[in-house]
């Protein structure tokens, strides 16, 4: 409960503003963390994982007994459809942004490619991550949402 002294986190008013497609890459690669949405069993599965962008795409780790793994391999190695969301909002105000990239994720099957993700990401869990996984963003959408508040009364 809020009382009189203490200032309010937000308006309770926002807006939101598309992102162009280059803005929601930047604000990607400016956090590590984000979810990766993949179909298995017929059904949408989301994991956390943690990521880089390299030249304009988002790689991630995992091992090769992974569920993951072995859905980027399909279609003999033309990979599949995945959706990777990540985002900053603030808990207490709202505001913040949050973005949304559809693509083909792909095995990276190249051992100086691979190399140079081990080096570059380092997962946040402890399992041995030989695999990285790189998507190609097809379709990039964002949105910014800023507090808004209401017009003053005349």
């Amino acid at each position: 409960m809020v009382s009189d002294d203490e200032p309010s986190s937000s308006s309770g008013a926002h807006t939101s503003v598309e992102l162009d497609g280059r803005e929601a890459l930047r604000l990607l690669g400016s956090v590590s963390l984000g979810r990766v949405v993949f179909t298995r069993l017929a059904l949408p599965t989301v994991r956390p994982v943690n990521h880089v962008v390299v030249d304009g795409d988002i790689v991630i780790r995992t091992h090769g007994d992974a569920t993951l793994a072995r859905y980027a391999q399909q279609n003999g190695g033309e990979g599949a459809v995945v959706a990777y969301e990540a985002d900053d909002i603030d808990p207490d105000t709202h505001t913040g942004w949050s973005v949304v990239v559809t693509g083909y994720a792909r095995l990276v099957t190249d051992p100086h490619e691979l190399d140079r993700y081990r080096a570059l990401l380092r997962p946040g869990v402890m399992q041995r991550m030989d695999h990285a996984i790189r998507i190609h963003p097809d379709l990039i959408t964002g949105l910014r949402l800023r507090d808004h508040a209401p017009p003053p009364f005349a």
